[in-house]
């Protein structure tokens, strides 16, 4: 979480929070001293996911009294938003967690420093893990980082900077071997493929639809299924975007939000990023901020720091992206619905404009 959520929830207590992270906190850091947990904030937009609890440590130093900031990731009452990869992947911090802590290990992009996970559900009332709060910035999704913030008042050299730097560290995790790296947990099917993605995103649509119909997604899948280019698999990220990460001085510090990580064809997670810059400048009808590489040298420049070309060609990789995200939006609808926010009549599940976008993607 960045230095900008700082925007609090006021519709809930937090005092059951507090109580529950003191004396956890006290549990893992028993070597500070008279420990205390303060100033405990929920950033507004946060929870869709899981939800993410800020938080003080102070303790009495040798000759003062220190503070540090943690950040808690909680598990929601309904689960994660991603359809399971494999029966480890059911409780979806402890995936982000396990994924966090390998490819922290390893080295290759740089990972919040990791407290350990906790499955007791009487503390925060959900399974939720800590870690150190890495300061800087992240591009918001509202309003969108292409209006408003830190990016539009930058200049345009460091405008390239934060998103070649944001690439750089999702290339680097592309060039891990999931073997060696002990993801083996993260897929069980023994036949790791892009076809094995599109079956676990179809089945998943299937169950959240709970019987109504969406030809668009499933005529996309069948797309999908038809025009697999066979790249081989690696580790990917699932959630690759620059509002995944937190910068400072436009340098990637860190990398978040590990919940849809899968072992599957990396070019996956490329899809992922351009259809969020299209959704944040050509999809607003927002002009692309100056120093913003276009989407062609982005794919060209991902090629270069990855040191091979993508498998097939972006608009595949982009229609999966999309897909996923049209999957997952029946689930983020029906809670929407489930919370009162919008009628159920709309059929916001179905008829949104992930599905409208692809609709107009598939080319027989």
């Amino acid at each position: 979480m960045s230095e900008e959520a700082v925007q609090v929830k006021a519709e809930k207590d937090y005092s059951d929070y507090q109580r529950g992270l003191q004396g956890w906190m006290e549990r893992h850091r028993p070597d500070l001293k008279n420990l205390r947990v303060h100033d405990l904030r929920v950033p507004e937009g946060s929870g869709h996911s899981n939800e993410t609890v800020l938080f003080e440590v102070s303790w009495d130093g040798d000759s003062s009294s220190e503070t540090a900031r943690y950040v808690a990731r909680v598990e929601p009452p309904d689960g994660g938003v991603f359809p399971e990869q494999s029966p480890a992947c059911k409780i979806s911090v402890e995936l982000q967690h396990r994924m966090m802590d390998a490819i922290g290990r390893t080295g290759v992009a740089p990972i919040s420093p990791l407290l350990p996970f906790e499955n007791d559900t009487s503390i925060l009332g959900q399974p939720f893990f800590v870690m150190e709060f890495v300061p800087g910035v992240t591009p918001k999704d509202l309003p969108r980082y292409s209006q408003e913030g830190f990016l539009v008042d930058a200049s345009p050299s460091e405008r390239e900077r934060l998103v070649k730097s944001g690439i750089q560290a999702m290339a680097a995790i592309h060039t891990l071997d999931w073997r060696d790296a002990g993801l083996e947990w993260l897929d069980t099917s023994g036949t790791p493929s892009m076809g094995h993605q599109v079956e676990i995103y179809r089945n998943f649509a299937r169950a959240e639809l709970k019987g109504r119909e969406h030809a668009v997604l499933f005529d996309a899948l069948d797309w999908l299924d038809k025009h697999d280019p066979n790249a081989p698999v690696g580790v990917s990220w699932g959630d690759a975007r620059t509002g995944n990460m937190i910068f400072e001085d436009f340098e990637c510090r860190a990398v978040v939000d590990w919940e849809a990580a899968s072992i599957a064809p990396c070019e996956a997670d490329l899809g992922w990023w351009i259809m969020f810059d299209r959704q944040s400048f050509e999809q607003m009808g927002v002009e692309r901020l100056e120093g913003i590489p276009t989407l062609e040298d982005q794919v060209a420049y991902y090629e270069s720091c990855r040191g091979s070309k993508i498998a097939g060609d972006i608009h595949y990789w982009e229609v999966f992206a999309v897909a996923r995200f049209c999957t997952i939006y029946i689930h983020l609808a029906d809670r929407m619905v489930e919370a009162g926010l919008m009628p159920e009549e709309n059929s916001m599940a179905v008829n949104n404009f992930v599905t409208d976008q692809l609709a107009g993607m598939i080319i027989n």
